[in-house]
């Protein structure tokens, strides 16, 4: 038969009160080290700055058409319309075009014939 194996030491049983006063303690341990990084202002992860909105400006139709904007036949409806709408909106805020130069580019991506099926109803 194999002998038994017996230890000399006794192992002291960690009590609840003991684990909590653990947890909280590695908590705050962890709490004091987050704001610490948070208050580094030496990081260059961070950007604390102002944003600048970008500035509009004139520019050329090859521009605007970069940002690919949809072009609209006239077949699709009143919804295809007013996604058409929607679309053009976004192409126009990521174009960073003055007014003026949004609405005249944003009428070039009419198709001819849509544009001759609103002079036939009109």
């Amino acid at each position: 038969m194999a002998p038994k194996r017996t230890s000399t030491s006794a192992v002291p049983a960690m009590t609840q009160t003991a684990i909590k006063k653990l947890i909280v303690d590695s908590v705050a341990t962890a709490l004091e080290a987050q704001a610490a990084t948070m208050e580094n202002t030496n990081n260059t992860n961070r950007n604390t700055g102002e944003r600048e909105a970008p500035i509009a400006r004139k520019c050329i139709y090859k521009e605007f058409m970069s940002c690919q904007p949809f072009n609209f036949k006239g077949m699709e409806g009143a919804v295809g319309l007013i996604r058409w709408f929607k679309r053009t909106e976004l192409v126009c805020s990521r174009s960073n075009c003055t007014e003026d130069c949004k609405v005249k580019f944003a009428t070039g991506t009419l198709t001819v014939r849509f544009i001759r099926s609103i002079d036939y109803v009109v």
